[in-house]
């Protein structure tokens, strides 16, 4: 509306329409002016008001009314919800934003005009205009960057099929109890985390981990909330409520992302308090202080009305909205394009952090390698191996490291609890327990060492778990762990995006912890490590690093969380169901490719990136159409540019952090 109605009244034949007017509908002659203002005293103080020479026809005076009143009604409509927020900044005691900016540059820019009797608002208009346009495009860039993040919301399932007596119950799934079953449709999202109890089926993991490829589940296999049923019924039994389920937990953690601010973002903050009312008390000095030594010191012509309009162009410059707008949406988009990938990032503040890694630390089993450890063969023991890996299993039964559960799945069937007491677990060496009125020990030479008993040394290279039964060594069960596929290119992808450092920590034998840091290329590699040590480790890494350098450490969450924590960023990766990995890292990867750490750090570098282009391009243009305003040499037209024209091209730059699949 306010658009027509500009072009309206400055590309439509206002004397032709005047003419019309005054001869057809008001009955008045084309008389001049002089002769018009003789019949009423009020045309004549109109007259006088556009400044029309003597002997100007009356049908150019009412064109010129005519078009002040219809720009003058188009910058209500265009500006007025600028007016009303500047006049309740101005009874909250909020002066200094920029509403209050645009109102007064604009107000000041057509009372300009009424002192200089030219009636000629169009800069006004075109200020307001122009800055709500920009506010338009800024709205619907957030609401693009939104999107996204709404994309990835769209993993919470609004109900369940609950199974209540035979029957099956659709319900919230806040109402499921623990323990329950539910029955998911081919098509359906899965509602809470459980484990499958009937059925086979693929799931569509790609809302979760950003990877498209189906992953299959069968009876007796953990399922996590969030994936997609492709192509049959399941029967879950839940084992969480839904507010602890994994959709819950990445839900919070992404909406919570925004409210944690970045340095840059706090520093344009302060800035935008401090800079404002000094701008504004700058266009005040320069309206005031040139004239009033022009007319005071030097007897000259104060010439009010050009040191006025250089300020109200220095106020419309100085408006900080592209700095303003840009920077917190180029954090936004950032954490946008990354959550689509996979990478759910906590914060703005740990985006910045990312951005500025130099060393990133591993911890080896079930992040550089599978995890899963697959036993090779029992060496040195007169005991058969199905009797040594069936008491190895249940000596192992309530110990949650990799090598407890490989040596279970090595003897193929679930430990009986009841036959297994006295279980005692030491960090980092191993366990032992009575089974079956048998003493088992089961872990590495630093165990045998601690319970005084002599063993064989293993010649080949991988984990050693050194069995003893009643007191007397009886052999050693060799087992390997896999390296991921994806490692060597991780760590070279790494090298790449400028890290300079990559440590591997692991309590494995230095042996092993040694060939698998050498055939990945790892600088360094400390072995043979409890879980005290990592942390000591860690603090040394943190105090030998660059000052402006930052460590992230990398692990799968399982008994990494101080480690996570005390990392400057602390990345958990594949932690889908694990809270505490959740808990304690500041990044989440949802999926268990260790090439996404790299990843991760190039959207962050990337976001830092346009970051600055925003700061530099917004501030380095602002300063030099001040520096040209203020000497008179820029128009209205380019402070409109120095502001609008800046804020959307930073916010345009800003949306750049949204694309970052070819990252």
């Amino acid at each position: 509306m306010a658009l027509a109605l500009l072009l309206l009244f400055n590309f439509l034949p206002l004397e032709n329409c005047a003419a019309f007017l005054l001869g057809k509908i008001l009955r008045v002659p084309g008389e001049n002016i002089a002769a018009f203002q003789a019949k009423s005293p009020f045309m004549a103080g109109l007259a006088a008001f556009f400044a029309l020479p003597e002997g100007a026809a009356v049908d150019l005076w009412l064109a010129r009314l005519l078009q002040f009143i219809g720009l003058f009604v188009a910058y209500l409509i265009v500006g007025g919800d600028i007016l009303r927020k500047a006049w309740r900044g101005l009874c909250n005691r909020r002066l200094f934003d920029e509403n209050f900016l645009m109102a007064v540059a604009t107000l000041g820019a057509i009372a300009l005009a009424i002192y200089q009797r030219s009636g000629d608002i169009n800069e006004a208009v075109a200020v307001m205009l122009f800055y709500q346009l920009g506010e338009l495009f800024q709205s619907v860039a957030i609401g693009r960057s939104r999107k996204n993040i709404a994309e990835l919301m769209d993993i919470r399932p609004d109900t369940a099929r609950l199974e209540r007596e035979g029957e099956l119950v659709v319900v919230d799934p806040d109402e499921v109890p623990v323990g329950s079953t539910i029955v998911v449709q081919p098509g359906e999202k899965v509602p809470i985390d459980g484990r499958v109890i009937e059925g086979r089926s693929t799931l569509n993991t790609a809302a979760l981990t950003g990877e498209s490829l189906p992953r299959e589940v069968g009876a007796g296999d953990e399922i996590i909330s969030g994936c997609i049923n492709l192509s049959a019924v399941l029967r879950i039994k839940t084992t969480k409520p839904f507010g602890e389920s994994t959709v819950s937990k990445i839900l919070e953690l992404v909406e919570n992302a925004s409210s944690r601010k970045a340095k840059s973002e706090e520093f344009i903050s302060k800035f935008a308090r401090v800079y404002t009312p000094v701008v504004t008390f700058s266009a005040l000095a320069l309206a005031f202080l040139p004239p009033l030594i022009r007319w005071i010191f030097m007897g000259l012509d104060p010439l009010w009305g050009n040191w006025i309009y250089r300020a109200l162009i220095f106020l419309v410059i100085s408006c900080p909205c592209a700095l303003v707008a840009s920077i917190p949406l180029s954090f936004f988009a950032g954490l946008g394009g990354a959550s689509r990938e996979g990478i759910l990032i906590k914060g703005a503040n740990y985006l910045e952090t990312l951005a500025k890694t130099g060393t990133v630390v591993f911890d080896k089993t079930g992040t550089l390698t599978r995890g899963s450890f697959e036993v090779q063969g029992l060496h040195h023991s007169s005991y058969s191996q199905e009797k040594i890996l069936e008491l190895a299993a249940h000596a192992e039964y309530a110990s949650s490291h990799p090598i407890s559960r490989s040596l279970r799945e090595a003897w193929g069937h679930e430990p009986e609890r009841s036959r297994v007491r006295d279980f005692k677990e030491y960090h980092g060496e191993g366990v032992t327990a009575v089974v079956d009125d048998t003493e088992v020990a089961a872990g590495n030479e630093k165990l045998m060492q601690r319970l005084g008993l002599d063993f064989i040394p293993c010649g080949h290279v991988g984990t050693i778990v050194h069995i003893a039964i009643n007191g007397a060594y009886a052999g050693h069960i060799l087992i390997s762990d896999v390296i991921k596929e994806e490692s060597a290119a991780a760590v070279q992808e790494l090298r790449q995006a400028g890290v300079h450092e990559i440590v591997m920590l692991t309590g494995d034998d230095a042996r092993v912890a040694g060939e698998v840091g050498q055939k990945l290329g790892i600088d360094r590699v400390e072995s043979e490590l409890l879980p005290g040590d990592k942390v000591a480790k860690l603090e040394e890494l943190l105090a030998v690093r660059p000052a402006k350098s930052g460590l992230a450490f990398v692990g799968d969450g399982i008994n990494d969380a101080p480690v996570l924590r005390l990392a400057d960023v602390g990345i958990a990766m594949g932690a889908l169901g694990s809270d505490a990995a959740i808990e304690a890292a500041d990044v989440v990867l949802m999926d268990d490719n260790p090439r996404n750490v790299a990843k991760a750090i190039r959207i962050a570098r990337k976001c830092l990136r346009i970051v600055r282009e925003n700061i530099v391009f917004a501030l380095g243009v602002k300063l030099l159409c001040l520096l040209l305003g203020a000497l008179g040499l820029a128009n209205m037209w380019t402070a409109i540019f120095a502001d609008v024209g800046v804020m959307v091209l930073a916010v345009l730059n800003a949306i750049r952090a949204l694309f970052v699949k070819r990252l």
